[in-house]
């Protein structure tokens, strides 16, 4: 599995709808509210067969209200 960061600006507004969205649709494994440039951030784990650019596509960014997405890809934990 890939452990994937995704960093989620939402529009104004839309921050709790677009959270409670994520979370209805099942695939994360931890969602945080966040301070700064963006509003949510998301951890996944993709699996080593799936494209994670496909992945968070189908996954996420069919959620109305959201903005913008950082996608960081990790690569050893420590």
């Amino acid at each position: 599995m890939n452990c994937v960061f995704v960093q989620i600006r939402c529009k104004p507004g839309q921050g709790y709808k677009v959270a409670e969205e994520i979370v209805l649709r099942e695939f994360h494994s931890e969602l945080y509210s966040t301070s700064g440039a963006f509003d949510l951030l998301l951890k996944v784990y993709v699996p080593e067969s799936d494209d994670i650019g496909k992945f968070i596509n189908d996954n996420l960014l069919s959620i109305e209200g959201i903005e913008r997405t950082l996608t960081t890809l990790t690569f050893k934990a420590f």
